[in-house]
């Protein structure tokens, strides 16, 4: 039985689809003016998994991530850096993409992006202007008009009152009330726009997700996931609008990932201290960042330093040297109590902390089982890969990550050297050159490279 936290009711709840069988769940992605830092990674890879855990439960499952390709923040870059604004949003799509896909992601379903789905936006803003729900200001502009929904704040957990007694003074004219907020902008000068019945114009960023996930999913659906820092207003007002425009329930299930912190604040590229993914995998692998984003519990603080990812790191060699000498068995056969403990743990709130424990226990039990020299070792391995899968991990041949070099500045030795330096060590040994061969094997550690011998010779990886 899967339990996730759901914000809105803030508590783990049995879940429940709409649908027997089937799970629609939409995640708002990027707004594409720069690269992918650290906390998008989060998102991408936090609900990677989560779709992935839904498919081994057997649901059929829908998932939509979107693209903001319209918003100021793209406006203002493209003006600053004199670019045509879909030249920039191309560029940023495709670096995207290469770098989920470097991560492990899976492609969403469906990836629609606001600038290809303006139809659906005019559609909504017409059906909430015929409600009563919004309303065109002197400026041009068009509001939701957040007092004539009941509900609003029931995410967040914010009473409209509050909210009103701290708003700004000095609001918008246009507004009838300071806590209204724009559905679609009036064009201004060298900016895209879009022909309306309010005029030209260009979309909102809260309607554009409404929107899109309507459009994609229907009216109502199981699962709307995204950062913490969207919960308000973005979450809020979308929840707002797509219950006015549509008349009923949006969304069952809101799920949040936590923030990613640097020196205990928020990485964010507004405050500057953001490390983008390209950045942190010239010296890391992706599956060692994939690994240290699942080290920590999804809706906790990941806190970002290179003894963490170092940690990550030293994890995974750990579980490859466990499968680099041992066959995967042939099959679908898993050792039931290590799958129902993972199972239990994702099933518990997608708890990768505590199925990442469950692959230790299974590489000890391999360790174990070798030593005893049963022939139970192929059939543990087969259950590592398999339950490591699942979290889109030890992806790669054992030989392969651990002889890789982990960054682009590491310098060493090629493999074809490195070889060399050890069949010399073994013939040293073999003429009893005891050292020559403890000089040899002192030259590869200054090296950073670690040897294991063994009974079938000796095997190596890079530190």
């Amino acid at each position: 039985m899967l339990k996730l936290f759901n914000s809105l009711t803030r508590q783990k709840e049995e879940f429940v689809p709409i649908e027997p069988g089937k799970v629609r769940i939409y995640v708002c992605g990027m707004t594409v003016y720069d690269l992918c830092h650290l906390g998008h990674a989060r998102v991408l890879v936090v609900f990677d998994v989560i779709v992935r855990h839904l498919r081994s439960l057997g649901y059929n499952v829908t998932y939509v991530r979107n693209i903001t390709d319209i918003d100021d923040k793209i406006i203002a870059r493209a003006q600053q850096n004199a670019e045509p604004i879909n030249e920039l949003t191309e560029r940023f799509i495709t670096a995207m993409h290469e770098d989920a896909d470097a991560l492990g992601v899976l492609h969403p379903d469906f990836e629609p992006r606001a600038t290809e789905s303006m139809g659906d936006i005019l559609g909504m803003i017409q059906r909430l202007i015929d409600k009563g729900y919004a309303y065109q200001g002197e400026n041009g502009d068009v509001y939701y008009s957040v007092s004539k929904f009941s509900d609003y704040g029931q995410l967040s957990g914010k009473r409209v009152d509050e909210l009103r007694a701290g708003a700004r003074v000095d609001v918008e004219q246009a507004k009838r009330d300071p806590l209204d907020f724009v559905l679609w902008k009036s064009a201004k000068p060298e900016e895209p726009s879009w022909p309306s019945a309010w005029g030209d114009g260009r979309p909102g960023w809260h309607i554009e997700c409404s929107a899109m996930s309507t459009e994609c999913l229907g009216a109502h659906f199981d699962i709307h996931g995204g950062g913490m820092d969207l919960q308000f207003p973005h979450h809020e007002n979308e929840i707002a609008q797509s219950e006015a425009a549509n008349g009923e329930h949006f969304v069952n299930y809101w799920v949040h990932n936590g923030f990613v912190q640097v020196d205990k604040e928020k990485m964010s590229k507004s405050l500057g201290n953001f490390f983008t993914v390209r950045e942190i995998l010239r010296r890391y692998q992706p599956e060692e960042i994939r690994y240290f984003i699942l080290s920590s519990h999804y809706r906790s603080p990941l806190n970002y330093s290179d003894e963490n990812l170092d940690k990550a790191r030293g994890a995974l060699q750990r579980l490859y040297t466990a499968l680099r000498d041992c066959e995967v068995a042939g099959g679908s056969d898993l050792e039931a109590g290590y799958e129902q403990r993972f199972q239990a743990a994702m099933n518990d709130d997608f708890n990768t902390p505590e199925a990442l424990a469950v692959l230790f226990e299974l590489t000890r039990a391999m360790n174990r089982a070798r030593e005893q020299g049963d022939g139970e070792p192929a059939r543990l391995a087969n259950t590592l890969r398999e339950l490591a899968g699942r979290l889109g991990i030890l992806r790669s041949d054992p030989e392969t990550y651990l002889r890789s070099r982990h960054s682009d500045s590491q310098q060493g030795p090629s493999d074809q050297e490195i070889d060399t330096l050890i069949a010399r060590r073994e013939q040293a040994r073999a003429d009893r050159d005891w050292e020559e061969a403890d000089r040899i094997r002192d030259q590869l550690t200054e090296l950073r490279v670690v040897l294991e011998d063994g009974s079938g010779g000796t095997l190596w990886r890079r530190d």
